[in-house]
């Protein structure tokens, strides 16, 4: 059911910015102590069946220089491309939803296929709930009291909350693609979906220069709101947190305010298609909503009035695929 505000109030839903006086120090001293450590990208090729993809084994250094997992996948025949230009290839950066992680080559054929490069994130301490992943949060292993799943691990504090490492990793995974000589540097798009669209957000953020920013339903925006209106996972794996930690609410949401997509939202300029599902009880409309109105840049979103969480599917994948491919013309 509809159970948000109506579209008319959603369309216009804009809440007020709570965020910290030094949330743009905070990232820049993040991205800064990263930087520290070499990037020292590594694509191993592998043999994944497929003849007219090439598939390597991507290995960087994200959040204090420990290492990230990924797949980099290109077209076989790179002439063949119609983006191609000077032997480089557009490269799309794909972050995955909560809970899942980089799977097989054979998950990730569309833009490959379609005549882009293609570096697929890892998702840190993740990929047991719907695909699997292969890389370990070392991190965790310090922290204490949190709810079960990743939204409350290191909730305590800013500097060791879990999202501040895995939008590290996401910034440093645009730099990763950018380092492969197959990939032109200056036509980068992020994607990604629920997790994954929040983190694409948050890079938007942090990074200046995208081709372009594909969104889709994104978590971590206007936490507050989402809290209070749905018992959906994962926000209410910080409700479950706080009810048990109640002498800690302020400062749980004083944390969540490094990590709002909201004010990322607010710093981006690259040109940017969200999407939202009208019965989203998991991220609810007006959280969407709010980060979309706040977003600097060119924007479009793509509205489903009778979808849930799953938002388009494969209409809202061509969606995205057409507002890609039309990217380049205005190059």
């Amino acid at each position: 059911m509809l159970f948000d505000l109506p579209l008319s109030e959603l369309r216009v839903y804009k809440p007020d910015l709570d965020e910290p006086a030094d949330f743009d120090a905070f990232w820049a001293r993040t991205l800064g102590d990263a930087r520290s450590h070499p990037l020292a990208p590594r694509f191993e090729p592998i043999d994944a069946g497929l003849s007219t993809i090439d598939v390597f084994d991507v290995t960087f250094a994200g959040f204090g220089g420990q290492p990230i997992k990924g797949w980099f996948l290109a077209p076989h025949d790179v002439a063949s491309s119609p983006f191609v230009r000077d032997g480089r290839l557009p490269c799309v950066v794909e972050y995955i939803g909560y809970g899942g992680g980089r799977g097989r080559p054979l998950d990730w054929l569309l833009p490959p296929s379609a005549g882009y490069a293609h570096l697929v994130m890892d998702v840190r301490g993740q990929g047991s709930t719907w695909r699997a992943g292969d890389t370990p949060d070392p991190e965790s292993d310090a922290i204490t009291g949190q709810f079960p799943g990743y939204a409350t691990r290191g909730i305590a504090d800013p500097g060791t909350y879990y999202y501040r490492r895995l939008m590290t990793d996401a910034v440093r995974a645009v730099e990763a693609a950018r380092a492969h000589p197959l990939v032109d540097a200056t036509r980068i798009a992020v994607n990604g979906g629920s997790q994954g669209g929040g983190l694409a957000l948050a890079v938007a953020g942090l990074v200046p220069d995208l081709l372009l920013v594909l969104s889709d339903v994104p978590f971590m925006c206007n936490w507050r709101r989402a809290m209070e209106i749905t018992d959906g996972d994962p926000y209410h794996e910080v409700v479950r947190y706080c009810m048990i930690h109640r002498d800690q609410v302020d400062r749980v949401f004083h944390t969540l305010s490094y990590f709002d997509g909201m004010s990322f939202a607010a710093r981006a300029k690259s040109p940017a298609l969200f999407s939202v599902g009208l019965m989203d009880t998991v991220c609810p409309p007006s959280t969407v909503f709010a980060a979309y109105n706040h977003y600097a840049g060119p924007k479009q979103i793509e509205i489903y009035p009778f979808n849930g969480h799953e938002n388009g599917e494969s209409v809202q994948v061509d969606r995205k695929s057409t507002r890609l491919n039309s990217s380049h013309a205005n190059i």
